[in-house]
């Protein structure tokens, strides 16, 4: 179907084609000048991190669907990815996540389901990221690099300098367990809300060591 408006006495064309099923393996979504604002695609086609415009590799969405979003500058700023298999072994393997980031940072909040075998989670996140923009150029650096002790080293030296930041609440199911964890800005655990399956609820306090210095139970 095409239509033709005129605006203000001024000639406006506006195309638009009705479908009943479109097969697709990407859609990419652009401004009129180009800047790439969403991407909807299957695993196969799914970008890595771009930024800026620019793609590099991303190794953990390797078994990705969904949609990115990107900001007036075509840079990341949050998405919609799923996945889900049954193994060799009959196990499965399945996740949902929906997260919004910082600018040119990581997610500052998170919605995330996942199910290994037979431990199950779902729950929100909330994170504290530093000021400054993530290190692109380290990250790719680090990403490029084979699978391996060199590579996990060099994730653990960025995160001990602080370069991700924090987890500062997590509220959500953990197995069979209903929990509420506040943390500190150090990413240590400072307060944990929780009821099992069987009711039992109780209120934890640590220090900063991650020690239990006291816990609130009803009959206390």
């Amino acid at each position: 179907m095409v239509s033709t408006v005129l605006l203000c006495g001024a000639a406006a064309y506006v195309s638009s084609d009705r479908f009943k099923t479109i097969d697709v393996e990407r859609i990419n979504v652009r401004e009129p000048d180009g800047t790439l604002r969403m991407v909807i695609s299957n695993r196969t086609s799914f970008p890595g991190a771009i930024v800026q415009g620019k793609e590099m590799a991303h190794a953990g969405r390797a078994d990705t669907a969904g949609m990115l979003f990107f900001n007036d500058e075509a840079t990341e700023n949050g998405g919609l990815i799923f996945g889900g298999k049954r193994g060799t072994d009959g196990k499965v393997n399945a996740f949902g996540h929906l997260s919004f980031d910082q600018y040119e940072q990581d997610q500052v909040i998170n919605i995330d389901q996942t199910e290994h075998g037979d431990r199950r989670s779902a729950g929100l996140g909330i994170n504290d990221r530093p000021a400054q923009s993530l290190d692109y150029a380290e990250f790719a650096r680090i990403e490029a690099l084979p699978a391996g002790p060199a590579k996990d080293a060099a994730y653990k030296r960025l995160e001990a300098q602080g370069a991700f930041g924090a987890r500062r609440l997590y509220l959500g199911k953990a197995d069979n367990d209903a929990v509420l964890t506040m943390r500190d800005a150090e990413g240590r655990k400072r307060l944990v809300l929780t009821v099992t399956a069987a009711g039992d609820a109780s209120i934890q306090f640590l220090d900063a060591k991650e020690k239990v210095v006291r816990t609130v139970t009803p009959a206390q």
